[in-house]
C-alpha cells in the first residue's frame, strides 16, 4: 500500500509477541498449550509497590508529569545508580520512559544518522536491529558462539569497529541466552573501546538483579570510568520487580544525549503513567529482600530445564549466569523427519513442530539472529516447566 511509509519495510513485527499470540490462539481453540515464549516473570508485583500505586491515586497523583519523569523518581534512580553501581548522575541526566524499549528507541533515534553502524552481538534481543534499521542505521551483527558462552570476544569487537561505528549494544545478563559478563570480561571489552573514542556503549542492564551462583554483576561504566562520558546505562523495573505492565524504564547518560532523548519523547508519549512513576519511587527506595527468594526459585527452574533439555535427544543446553532464559542448540534435529513426514530444515520448523505436536510454545533462534537454536523462558510455574520439558523430550524421541 503506497500510503504506508517505506521505512516500515525495513522492520518486522516482534517475533516473541507473535509466538505468544499464537499460543493464546491455540489455547482459545481448546488446545493444551504451555507458553514458554514470553519474557515476563510469573511473580506478582510486590505488595508494597501496589500499595504505593493505590496511595498515589488516592492522593491525586493522576496528572501530567514532566517529560523526563517526576523529579522524585529521577532522584530515586540517581540514588539507585550510586548505591548499587557506583555511578553518579544528576536528575537531569535521567530519562524515565514507557519501558526499557522506549529508552533504547529514544537513544537510537536521537543519535543514529543514515549509514551509522551499531554493533549488536548475536544472539540479540529481537528489537535492537529493527530499531537501528528504523533510524536509518546499519546493524553490524557479531555472532557469539556457544563455545564462548554466547559472549562477544574482545578481538571480535575490535574487528567489527569501523569509522562508521556509533554504538556497541551490550546486554548483560542477556536476553535470549542469560549470558552475563564478569568484571574481567567487561574490562577486556572496555580496553578495546578505550582505543576507539568515537564508539558509544549502550549498556542494557535490565536483568541486573536476576543472577545466580554468586555472580557479581557490574555495568561497563562502573568497570571503566573512562567510558562514563559515552555510555548510556539503561535499566527498569519490568523484570526484577515484576512490573512489566507498569511500563517503567529509565536511562542515564551524558546530558546532551538525555536532552536529545527527551526531545524525541516529548513528541511521542510525553511521559509514562504518573501512577506508575509514583509507585516506582517506592520500589527503588524500598527493600530488595524479595529478590533472593525469587531468584532461588528461578535458579531451581533453570537447573531443572537445563538438565531435562540436555536429556532430550539432539539438544545441547548451556547453563546461563542470569536472566530467565535458556538458549538450547538444536543442530542435531535439523534434517530429521517428524511423525507426519515433514523434514525439519530450520529452527523455525522445530519451533512449529514443538507447538503443533506437543503444545509447547518456544521462540526460534532465527528471531534472535543465531540459528539453529531456540529460546525458552523459564519464568513460569515449575510444574508446567517440568511438563513442557517432558513434552520436548517426547517430541525429540519421535523424530527419525
Amino acid at each position: 500500500m503506497a500510503f504506508i511509509s517505506s521505512r516500515l519495510d525495513r522492520i518486522a513485527p516482534s517475533p516473541t509477541m507473535a509466538v505468544t499470540a499464537r499460543a493464546r490462539q491455540l489455547k482459545a481453540e481448546g488446545r493444551d498449550v504451555i507458553g514458554l515464549g514470553a519474557g515476563e516473570p510469573d511473580f506478582d508485583t510486590p505488595d508494597h509497590v501496589k500499595a504505593a500505586a493505590a496511595k498515589a491515586m488516592k492522593d491525586g497523583c493522576t496528572k501530567y508529569t514532566d517529560v523526563p519523569g517526576t523529579i522524585e523518581l529521577r532522584e530515586a534512580v540517581c540514588a539507585k545508580f550510586e548505591r548499587e553501581n557506583d555511578l553518579i548522575y544528576t536528575p537531569d541526566q535521567i530519562q524515565v520512559a514507557c519501558g526499557g524499549k522506549q529508552n533504547i528507541y529514544n537513544a537510537i533515534m536521537a543519535s543514529v544518522e543514515e549509514g551509522d553502524e551499531v554493533i549488536i552481538p548475536a544472539p540479540y534481543w529481537v528489537s535492537y536491529p529493527d530499531i537501528v534499521l528504523l533510524a536509518g542505521g546499519t546493524p553490524v551483527i557479531v555472532v557469539c558462539e556457544l563455545e564462548n558462552g554466547f559472549k562477544i570476544e574482545p578481538e571480535d569487537l575490535e574487528a567489527a569497529i569501523t569509522p562508521k561505528t556509533k554504538w556497541l549494544v551490550l546486554n548483560s545478563p542477556s536476553n535470549p541466552t542469560g549470558a552475563a559478563y564478569s568484571k574481567d570480561q567487561m574490562r577486556a571489552l572496555a580496553e578495546v573501546l578505550m582505543r576507539h573514542p568515537h564508539v558509544w556503549v549502550m549498556a542494557d542492564d535490565i536483568y541486573e538483579h536476576i543472577v545466580y551462583d554468586g555472580f557479581d554483576f557490574s555495568s561497563i561504566a562502573q568497570v571503566e570510568p573512562g567510558l562514563y562520558s559515552r555510555t548510556a546505562t539503561l535499566n527498569g523495573l519490568s523484570k526484577s520487580f515484576s512490573m512489566t505492565g507498569w511500563r517503567i524504564g529509565y536511562a542515564a547518560g551524558p546530558l546532551d544525549l538525555i536532552k536529545a532523548m527527551n526531545k524525541i519523547q516529548s513528541q511521542s508519549t510525553s511521559h509514562t503513567s504518573s501512577i506508575s512513576q509514583a509507585a516506582s519511587v517506592v520500589a527503588l527506595n524500598g527493600p530488595l529482600d524479595f529478590l533472593a527468594e525469587r531468584n532461588a526459585v528461578f535458579k531451581e527452574r533453570r537447573d531443572l530445564v537445563v538438565s531435562m533439555l540436555n536429556q532430550a535427544s539432539g539438544i545441547e543446553c548451556l547453563t546461563p549466569e542470569g536472566a530467565f532464559y535458556v538458549y538450547p542448540k538444536c543442530k542435531s534435529l535439523i534434517g530429521k523427519v517428524t511423525p507426519d513426514g515433514n523434514v525439519l530444515t530450520t529452527d523455525d520448523d522445530i519451533a512449529a513442530y514443538l507447538l503443533e505436536a506437543e503444545g509447547v510454545a518456544v521462540v526460534s533462534g532465527a528471531a534472535f539472529g543465531f540459528s539453529p537454536f531456540f529460546r525458552i523462558s523459564y519464568a513460569t510455574e515449575t510444574s508446567l516447566l517440568n511438563e513442557a520439558c517432558k513434552r520436548i523430550q517426547r517430541a525429540c524421541a519421535a523424530l527419525r
